[in-house]
């Protein structure tokens, strides 16, 4: 099922490989970016107001509230902090602790000193004056600060997009900082669903806020290996100099998850997992293996080279896709895609998708990106997997190629599978692993993606958010094939979940 209709022509070539800039300076232990604490940061001492839209639903609950709350254990918020949970069910304040209290872990009293600065606002999110409401409410508790002069506020949009320009008027109107504060506005995928949507989308966004203010979230973005792709890259000699079509064979980037769509199949049918995964999360990995090295560590510098590797991707090759759903188990224990109530029994929306990519420049002529992605498979997993060129003859003819894994979950680590010779009398090879798991190189703890991501918005720093642009590129790139995917034009397999969890 996951084979492609169309053999891959593989045609060497010789690009010249890039000199990386010098990015990453001498030495065994640089810290470009090391936390500062609100003792030590400027930024920090000033008031901070972060207002949660759609502060009871499930993302806000499970990932924004958790996150703040590891940032504010480790001292990187302001002393002066209100976080303000707004949203249309009508809570007290005792109520919407005890809704969002079971997924904040921790210190039992950490945990109640962070709930002693986070309150409730109840409002319409398509009423003005709500959000006129709000401010007046933000602007008594700012008033308890000295900084009043400098009170920022963070807007985190944990809402579906159908009520984002509702959301934006009412902040843009009503509810910005005041005085010398800044207001910043962080804003969840799906960025829409295809390209004339995305306009509309970011249309209403940009009328009311500069891109500046703005920071999309794509949590791939912020977790960690994702995140040591460049350093990898330009920061070890020994993989840039390899990194192109004389030696790359191909690159797949892959993500699996074990279970189905159990509690979102509403929201998952109508955006498939191209849409949920493909055209986010892969590609913006895809954008780090593939670009070329920045200026510099500025956040325009690294999103520029993004945009230069959408811009060379070739239009999708439809023999190239092979999409698919799970049905269900052998023994009926587990409901396919299909049975699912609040799934159309007509339904075409793909649970899994493989589809090839090329980047028409001098550096990856001809080499084969393979994005796969599927729900209800064998195990949980993202990795990043390069596969080399055979070693040249006569020596090792028919030797397995070596690969440079990037695994970025649920263990992270980086390994380099290698021939090497067994012990012994006879010239017997075989591959092993050279393995740096993060684990057992490193006692610290991995920030999740989100604690890291809504740290980066205290300290503006877009690096890790994904610019308007880019977006553009992207759906310029997955509409064409989308439009022809739910046109019939490839048809969707379905097969047993055993099938599928091989």
């Amino acid at each position: 099922v996951c084979s492609s209709n169309k053999a891959m022509s593989i045609v060497e070539e010789n690009p010249t490989a890039a000199v990386p800039s010098p990015l990453v300076r001498r030495g065994t232990s640089v810290n470009f970016d090391e936390g500062q604490t609100q003792d030590d940061c400027t930024e920090c001492k000033r008031s901070l107001t972060v207002v949660v839209i759609g502060a009871s639903g499930d993302l806000a609950k499970k990932k924004t509230f958790p996150a703040l709350l590891a940032l504010f254990d480790q001292g990187l918020l302001p002393s002066s902090l209100s976080i303000v949970g707004f949203a249309r069910s009508k809570f007290t304040q005792s109520e919407f602790h005890a809704k969002i209290q079971p997924f904040l872990k921790g210190d039992e009293d950490v945990v109640a000193k962070f709930l002693s600065h986070v309150h409730y606002f109840s409002g319409a999110y398509n009423d003005v004056e709500s959000f006129g409401n709000l401010a007046q409410e933000l602007e008594v508790r700012e008033a308890n600060s000295s900084l009043l002069s400098a009170a920022n506020r963070m807007f985190y949009l944990a809402i579906p997009p159908s009520i984002f320009a509702d959301v934006i008027q009412g902040i843009d109107a009503k509810a910005r900082a005041v005085n010398d504060g800044w207001t910043r506005l962080i804003v969840e995928k799906p960025f829409g669903r295809d390209t004339d949507s995305f306009h509309e989308l970011n249309n209403v966004v940009a009328k009311h806020f500069n891109e500046h203010e703005i920071f999309r979230i794509d949590h791939y973005l912020g977790k960690e290996l994702v995140q040591n792709l460049m350093i990898l890259r330009f920061g070890n000699r020994i993989f840039e100099p390899l990194w192109n079509s004389n030696h790359v064979q191909s690159v797949t980037i892959s993500f699996k998850e074990p279970f189905g769509v159990e509690g979102r199949a509403g929201y998952f049918d109508n955006f498939g997992i191209i849409r949920d995964v493909m055209q986010n999360h892969l590609l913006q990995i895809l954008c780090l293996v593939g670009m070329e090295c920045p200026a510099s560590w500025a956040a325009d510098d690294i999103r520029d080279e993004k945009v230069k590797v959408l811009k060379c991707i070739r239009d999708v090759d439809m023999d190239d896709v092979v999409v698919g759903q799970y049905g269900a188990s052998a023994d009926g224990t587990k409901k396919g895609y299909l049975e699912d109530p609040d799934v159309p029994s007509d339904s075409k929306t793909p649970t899994f998708a493989m589809a090839v990519f090329h980047i028409d420049n001098a550096r990856w002529h001809n080499v084969p990106f393979m994005m796969k992605c599927g729900k209800a498979l064998n195990e949980r997993k993202a990795e990043v997997r390069i596969q080399f060129r055979h070693a040249p003859p006569p020596l090792f003819p028919g030797l397995a190629r070596n690969e440079l894994v990037i695994s970025v979950q649920p263990d992270e680590a980086v390994y380099v599978k290698l021939m090497t010779k067994q012990p012994g009398l006879g010239m017997k090879l075989d591959q092993k692993e050279l393995d740096f798991s993060y684990k057992h190189n490193f006692d610290e703890k991995t920030p999740e993606a989100y604690e890291r991501l809504i740290y980066e918005v205290t300290r503006g720093e877009h690096s890790l958010f994904v610019r308007g642009d880019e977006l553009d590129y992207a759906w310029q790139i997955f509409t064409p094939f989308l439009e022809k995917l739910e046109k019939g034009k490839k048809k969707c397999f379905t097969r047993p979940l055993a099938v599928w969890q091989r």
